[in-house]
């Protein structure tokens, strides 16, 4: 069964970009354009991994983040950001709220399959 992946990405063309790289890999996809939307489809899924921008509009990457840690069923689910934000300040910040990873766009096809690969097994 293939493993599904939620991305949380605020540029459709970003969005797509990551989702056929990912279905071309063999795994599910779920598309939300925000933290929030992210958040309402969710509920009740079988998620294996999430990737999320960081600056999103009705609610970034890190507040993603937070509200997916606070949740038991996504205590250990790894979560990479996938952004152009490589500030030290808001890595650490992304750390302390319990990230898995970090990937700077633009992003290599190869690189992203092979993270995901680390995570989702």
């Amino acid at each position: 069964m293939a493993k599904t992946i939620l991305i949380a990405e605020d540029s459709a063309s970003m969005r797509q970009l990551i989702s056929f790289t990912l279905k071309g890999a063999g795994y599910d996809v779920i598309e939300s354009e925000d933290g929030k939307d992210a958040l309402s489809k969710v509920n009740g899924a079988q998620i294996d991994m999430v990737i999320s921008d960081l600056n999103m509009p009705a609610m970034d990457g890190i507040e993603l983040l937070k509200q997916l840690r606070t949740d038991a069923k996504f205590k250990f689910t790894p979560i990479v950001m996938l952004t152009t934000e490589s500030q030290a300040s808001k890595v650490v910040e992304a750390k302390l709220a319990g990230v898995s990873g970090w990937i700077i766009k633009p992003f290599d096809p190869e690189k992203l399959i092979e993270t995901v690969k680390k995570f989702v097994k």
